[in-house]
């Protein structure tokens, strides 16, 4: 029988996480639910979640999902256990159940998933939730809206336990959400192991063009900075670099704007007259192929415009494959990047883009220095050990919560 756990009302404490307990060799491993968008939905969170559950399931085969999506879609199949349909009060009560089948349930959170003003159905979700609930943040914002800031302050005090993927964003919810900072615990964004970070075919494949490859990739729409970055380029033409921008348009963006955004790349590229240096590249690539790519990067070039956004899964790809990496000064970057892994410039500053790009390609040495202190970073940002962290908390919640069920 699933453990009823304690909902604490808005403005209550948070309990804080469990000691670790000794597991119970004789004990199975906990399952885990799963709530999040997930393939093929394409988004940053779907990516993540899909990750997580198969190396959650390649140690302990336990984990499902309920899939997040915005109407009703065939009966789901593999790791998907169910479907909660934004709007749709029946499918709520029905994933609930789900969810509540499992012995700990793992949220991840984000406004845009979820139906409702912000997001704000995720409430109806996790208020009906009777097992240990692990919290995913994935947004922390510095200046919320009052309707965003009371929706999280009431996850982080409903929470079991909060998951940020920085200390930035941990700190953000002790100073602005008033949180407790014993129940928030920082586990990274988790990386793609694909083996020793610079191989001699990489760096053959990346002599053979002669040109260096510059690199950006991830869902494309308002706010990549894309724009700063081809207003660099002209001042590089020395270099004779080539500047790839790979990967669809945000669905939402989609949805919202059309293809807007990417065509005014196009056009920029033209006026700046660096249409032979810029590729706008719209498909999406496997993991294999990604991969692949990004082994062949000269330098991951990531110039966004946010100065909110305290998670980047593509920085955490690219300093886990060892590759130099050049970013504006969003959280993440200065937090994962500023101890000298990368090279960390202001937003919208295509003089400043230039000028780090131009040592990041041109410095003797530089490369291989920041290609080595990111390769450093990789053993615990990878997958498994993600994984096994997600694991370690849950065995603990199920394990305290267990003489309550006695």
């Amino acid at each position: 029988m699933p453990t009823t756990v304690h909902r604490p009302t808005a403005g209550a404490d948070i309990s804080p996480v469990p000691a670790p307990r000794r597991p119970d060799p004789r004990r199975r491993p906990a399952t885990l639910g799963i709530l999040s968008t997930y393939p093929p939905t394409q988004c940053g969170l779907a990516t993540f979640s899909a990750a997580l559950t198969e190396h959650l399931n390649r140690s302990a085969g336990a984990a499902g999902v309920v899939r997040i999506v915005d109407r009703p879609e065939p009966h789901p199949g593999g790791d998907v256990v169910a479907h909660v349909v934004n709007g749709s009060r029946s499918s709520v009560d029905s994933a609930v159940r789900r969810l509540n089948g499992f012995e700990a349930v793992v949220v991840q959170h984000e406004y845009g998933i979820y139906g409702g003003a912000d997001g704000c159905d995720v409430i109806d979700l996790v208020a009906g939730l009777t097992v240990p609930t692990i919290i995913v943040l994935h947004t922390v914002l510095q200046e919320p809206t009052p309707r965003q800031r009371r929706i999280l302050r009431w996850l982080v005090e409903s929470a079991d336990v909060v998951v940020t993927m920085t200390e930035t964003a941990r700190q953000r919810l002790v100073d602005s959400y008033s949180a407790d900072p014993d129940a928030v615990v920082v586990i990274p964004h988790g990386a793609i192991d694909h083996g020793p970070s610079d191989s001699g075919a990489a760096r053959a494949a990346r002599r053979s063009t002669g040109r260096p490859l510059v690199l950006t990739w991830g869902l494309l729409g308002p706010g990549k900075g894309i724009e700063w970055a081809i207003d660099a380029m002209p001042g590089l033409r020395d270099l004779r670099p080539r500047y790839l921008v790979i990967g669809k348009t945000h669905p939402k963006v989609l949805d919202r704007d059309g293809e807007s955004y990417r065509d005014s790349l196009v056009r920029r590229a033209d006026m700046r007259g660096v249409a032979d240096v810029v590729e706008i590249d719209d498909r999406y690539l496997g993991v294999g192929e990604l991969a692949d790519l990004v082994q062949r990067a000269d330098v991951v070039l990531l110039p966004y415009d946010s100065r909110e956004q305290v998670t980047s899964g593509v920085l955490i790809e690219a300093v886990a494959a060892g590759r130099p990496v050049v970013s504006t000064a969003f959280p993440h970057a200065v937090e994962l990047l500023g101890d000298g892994t990368g090279l960390v410039v202001p937003q919208r500053d295509p003089a400043a883009l230039e000028a780090a790009l131009r040592r990041a390609l041109g410095e003797t040495g530089l490369a291989d220095a920041l290609a080595e202190r990111a390769a450093r970073k990789a053993p615990d940002l990878l997958w498994g050990a993600v994984a096994a962290r997600y694991q370690q908390i849950a065995e603990t919640l199920v394990a305290a919560a267990l003489p309550a069920a006695s």
